[in-house]
């Protein structure tokens, strides 16, 4: 998934105001967790007033919202991967972090779906069409692959695809993305043979 990337601090107000608040609302958001980060915090980071902050996301939930659709932005889609083949394409997925990359801090769409399922409603439908166009995306790989059954297997993949992410992130090791990449590997010789 996505990491956030640190804002140029050295920039204050006036043009690029909005991508501050936005980068540095990312940044919080993934590191800190979305309820424990207040607008104060991201305004102050971001080098802006909160009436500023609050000129271009009158609400939490529509910060909340829009950092999603940055974090949407910056995620792999299987289907424009830039590798050749759908099994490549498929494999980029399932990329092992290298140790001293940092924490593993997991899915940013998970973790908003957990942070906001109760007062968040608007951002629990995003994260749920998120997931299921990802899913999608992935089946249309394996279509392309020529899986017997590609829409098994996208949800198969995919089912690994979150389960490396939550459990890597759980034990802050990417040993869970090396077996899922092996798993994946598997399920696809497995999907060419079978058809």
């Amino acid at each position: 998934m996505a990491e956030a990337t640190r804002v140029d601090s050295s920039r204050q107000g006036g043009r690029g105001a909005r991508d501050r608040i936005l980068a540095s609302a990312a940044e919080l958001f993934y590191v800190e967790g979305i309820n424990a980060t207040g607008v104060d915090l991201i305004a102050s980071h971001a080098q802006v007033s909160k009436r500023t902050l609050y000129k271009y996301f009158p609400s939490k939930t529509e910060l909340v919202e829009q950092y999603l659709a940055f974090v949407r932005a910056m995620v792999t889609d299987p289907r424009e991967a830039d590798a050749d083949g759908p099994r490549e394409r498929l494999m980029v997925l399932f990329e092992v972090p290298q140790p001293g990359e940092g924490r593993m801090r997991g899915c940013p769409f998970h973790n908003a779906a957990v942070e906001a399922a109760a007062v968040m409603p608007e951002v629990a439908n995003f994260v749920h069409l998120q997931k299921q166009a990802f899913a999608g995306a992935i089946i249309e790989v394996c279509r392309d692959y020529g899986a017997a059954d590609p829409e098994l297997l996208g949800q198969q993949i995919a089912l690994l695809y979150e389960g490396a992410a939550a459990l890597s992130t759980s034990l802050d090791d990417p040993q869970p993305w090396a077996l899922a990449r092996r798993t994946v590997e598997k399920l696809l010789d497995d999907a060419r043979t079978s058809s």
